[in-house]
């Protein structure tokens, strides 16, 4: 099976009728009320484009409001807008509005059905995709990876279950998480906002999602038909990468006491992508409470969120989560948590030859040109210092310092033993007492 490209997830399909919306009529025309106030809007157009509903369900519902003595005809707006009939609140509908602001702030988008978004999910599942060694090559290719690596993070990925990289820390777990990211490459559809149980849940977040190209609409065809469902935003495959930071109730629903609506927690915004936690163990939950946590979503696909009133619902759970830590994974889990987790890889420090590989090619990139009397210098004194332990991070620390002291010292970039020492100091701390 060939890896799943932007042009085969299936896009959302417009609604084409008020009834295809599967919301309560109320809490549209509310919404269609309380934007029009909000925005101050009188034009159809102007209306469905901020509500993200087609032209022709945006009249239904208007129609439905007039009808309800909500909104009124203004006429045709002015001379300008090619004879467009404009639409305004009355009295009621101001009444109704105020009342409706009270009970949700809520505007703009229509939200998407739990159950219709449950569907979208499917049609783009992260299991859908199979990732090639070419692909994950190419994402990684500012990488130096044992190939034996590749061999283990290949089919992981390709399988969208969960994955464990361990290892000592400056290795390129990180790295290896955002490659992982960019093999994958194509386009999913988020939307703006859900609705169960007449709660509005947002889900497009814009420092989570990065919006695929925008389309440029033909300003001659202001009625082009759009090519899917815009309460959707076509994006990137999402990346949420936590670490520390990370705690609990960083997966639950946030509720908003002002705006009465809630926002996603962080695995619902990563559906369809990646959720990293990065440096576990460093986060103040123990690592097995976290992983426990995930035992329900890992397992069944699903997630259980819980409403203010303590209502527990089901979200799906379509994310490949990647835990990330320096710890050898015995320390942290008990071996229940391990068998949930489904792959362990480890991500070891590079070989010296793998070690001078990164070497040269950070150099070259750089401008800093290799000296054999440095290279030797740095393998053959400063290396058994620390019994030969190699770590990917080190050859960017090490240039850079040395890019650094040549700028201070006003020389030309260029590597030297003597550099090389003033380099290497920096990068360790010396063990000794600090007299306070």
């Amino acid at each position: 099976m060939n890896m799943q490209t932007g042009s085969t997830v299936q896009a959302p399909p417009p609604p084409g009728t008020l009834e295809d919306m599967r919301l309560s009529i109320v809490m549209m025309r509310d919404i269609l009320l309380k934007t029009m106030f909000r925005k101050n809007l009188e034009q159809v157009s102007e209306i469905a484009e901020a509500i993200c509903l087609p032209i022709a369900v945006t009249q239904e519902l208007v129609d439905m409001a007039r009808q309800q003595k909500l909104l009124e005809a203004t006429g045709t707006l002015n001379a300008n807008s090619g004879g467009v009939m404009g639409y305004q609140l009355t009295d009621a509908g101001k009444s109704r509005t105020l009342d409706a602001l009270s009970q949700s702030e809520y505007f703009g988008a229509m939200p998407v059905p739990l159950d219709v978004y449950r569907d979208q999910v499917k049609r783009q599942s992260i299991r859908n995709i199979q990732i090639t060694r070419d692909q994950l090559t190419n994402a990684m290719g500012h990488l130096v990876l044992p190939h034996a690596l590749l061999d283990h993070l290949g089919p992981a990925v390709s399988a969208g279950r969960s994955i464990l990289m361990y290892g000592p820390p400056g290795n390129g777990k990180s790295s290896i998480s955002n490659g992982i990211r960019d093999a994958m490459g194509d386009r999913i559809y988020v939307p703006r906002a859900i609705e169960y149980a007449g709660q509005v849940i947002t889900v497009y977040d814009p420092i989570v999602h990065s919006k695929a190209e925008v389309e440029v609409d033909d300003p001659n065809s202001l009625r082009r038909k759009r090519s899917f469902d815009t309460r959707y935003v076509r994006c990137e495959r999402p990346t949420v990468i936590t670490g520390g930071e990370l705690s609990l109730d960083m997966l639950d629903l946030v509720y908003n006491p002002t705006a009465r609506t809630y926002q996603a927690p962080l695995q619902l915004k990563s559906t369809g992508g990646i959720f990293i936690v990065d440096d576990l163990g460093r986060q103040a939950e123990p690592p097995q409470n976290l992983v426990n946590r995930w035992i329900v979503p890992l397992e069944e696909n699903k997630d259980i969120l819980a409403l203010q009133s303590g209502e527990k619902f089901e979200v799906p759970f379509d994310t490949l989560v990647i835990f990330s830590t320096n710890f050898h994974p015995n320390e942290i889990f008990d071996k229940a948590a391990l068998r949930r987790i489904f792959y362990k890889i480890k991500v070891d420090g590079p070989s010296q030859e793998d070690f001078l590989k990164i070497f040269a090619m950070v150099a070259r990139k750089k401008q800093v040109p290799l000296d054999e009397a440095a290279l030797v210098h740095l393998l053959k004194r400063r290396y058994p210092e620390i019994d030969n332990i190699y770590a990917n991070y080190q050859p960017v620390f090490l240039i850079d310092q040395m890019i650094s002291i040549c700028e201070f010292e006003g020389i030309p970039y260029q590597m030297t033993p003597e550099l090389i020492d003033r380099a290497w100091a920096n990068m360790f701390v010396r063990d000794e007492a600090i007299v306070r």
